[in-house]
């Protein structure tokens, strides 16, 4: 059966017989929708051409039309001729962790919503957690509030699971090991700069079994991709994974940015003054296999960079080539019904595996 065919219903059925064929993700029946569904089940909503947009709030796996897309590009153009001033690029690059302590202590907990999608989109998440799965170590990068590690460890059956949450912002880490949910025994809480040459406290070279990175590399300058790349690289086992999600190019959040707030392609300091990037797909291949770091293209500037006499190092580190297991793209319509706007989401989505040696296969 086609995707078309499951929305068919006959011409005036019996209402039982109706609701019961049309399907979840297209109902407005408050008992036989998607909402009631935990995790929400994202994905299955698709915009045909006979739909009417604004029927729903989202669709999935809407791409711009040409139209959207000429505009997105005269936006960012409108960006790139109101760059940052010098002095904020230097401000806001000098001490990141600043900003982020800041937006910590204006946003709770509370302020955030569990991330309880995590263990569908990434398979090996419900893996480790498993009764009887033995000792595993999974590392967050970037673990904010916990909104990621506590969802993981409520639905733990494994008593030798450790986690360990790891932020640059000690506003983060205070936050974490305030909540009740923070049990030492299977979670511990650290400052830690992933893009530092330091490896966090508690663990080893080689002693990670998943490292989680949501929404975290793309609060790096570019410069420092390759030392973080190389962190990751050090912390996993062989075979171990990289559960990675991030902002993509063209999302509404880059097409939204004000004046004064783009730092050089696709780099942008928010309002907040934290900083974000907007990756492609194939620039996120070219980064975890190692490829971009190796090639010309990678040029990013070092101005206003806080480790400008490093910047040399960093180019000429070796950087290491992980396996790209799968990298897709996440679109999302959303829809302002009442307004008739139309805001599209796009998202990065990756998994990453750290080889295993030809003599230990």
């Amino acid at each position: 059966m086609s995707l078309s065919d499951q929305f068919i219903v006959e011409k005036n059925p019996p209402v039982d017989i109706a609701i019961e064929q049309i399907p979840p993700h297209r109902s407005h029946d408050p008992s036989n929708n998607l909402k009631r569904s935990d995790p929400f089940q994202f994905g299955s909503r698709y915009l045909l051409p006979e739909d009417n947009p604004y029927e729903f709030n989202a669709w999935d796996h809407v791409e711009p039309s040409p139209e959207d897309l000429i505009r997105f590009e005269s936006q960012i153009e409108a960006q790139r001729a109101t760059p940052v001033s010098e002095f904020d690029r230097i401000r806001f690059n000098t001490e990141p962790e600043k900003w982020w302590n800041k937006f910590y202590a204006n946003n709770t907990s509370n302020f955030f919503k569990d991330r309880k999608w995590l263990q569908q989109e990434f398979p090996i998440l419900k893996e480790v957690t498993q009764k009887d799965s033995g000792t595993r170590v999974v590392l967050e990068v970037g673990a904010g509030a916990g909104n990621t590690c506590f969802p993981i460890l409520r639905g733990n059956e494994n008593d030798e699971l450790m986690v360990h949450a790891c932020d640059f912002s000690q506003k983060a880490i205070d936050l974490i090991r305030e909540s009740e949910a923070y049990d030492e025994k299977h979670i511990h809480a650290e400052v830690w700069d992933v893009s530092s040459p330091n490896l966090p406290l508690g663990l080893e070279e080689g002693s990670v079994d998943v490292v989680i990175m949501v929404f975290i590399f793309s609060a790096l300058h570019p410069l420092q991709w390759k030392q973080a790349i190389c962190n990751i690289w050090r912390l996993l086992k062989p075979g171990g994974e990289v559960c990675f999600r991030d902002y993509g190019r063209g999302d509404l959040a880059q097409v939204r940015m004000k004046k004064g707030r783009w730092m050089e392609e696709n780099f942008y300091i928010r309002g907040d003054g934290t900083r974000v990037y907007f990756f492609a797909q194939d620039e996120l291949k070219d980064i975890w296999s190692g490829e971009l770091f190796r090639s010309e293209k990678y040029q990013p500037s070092i101005r206003g960079f806080k480790d400008e006499p490093i910047a040399a190092t960093i180019r000429s580190k070796p950087a290491p080539s992980f396996n790209v297991m799968s990298l897709g793209i996440d679109r999302r319509l959303l829809i302002n019904r009442h307004k008739q706007l139309k805001m599209y989401r796009c998202w990065m989505q990756g998994r990453f595996q750290k080889p295993i040696p030809n003599n230990e296969v």
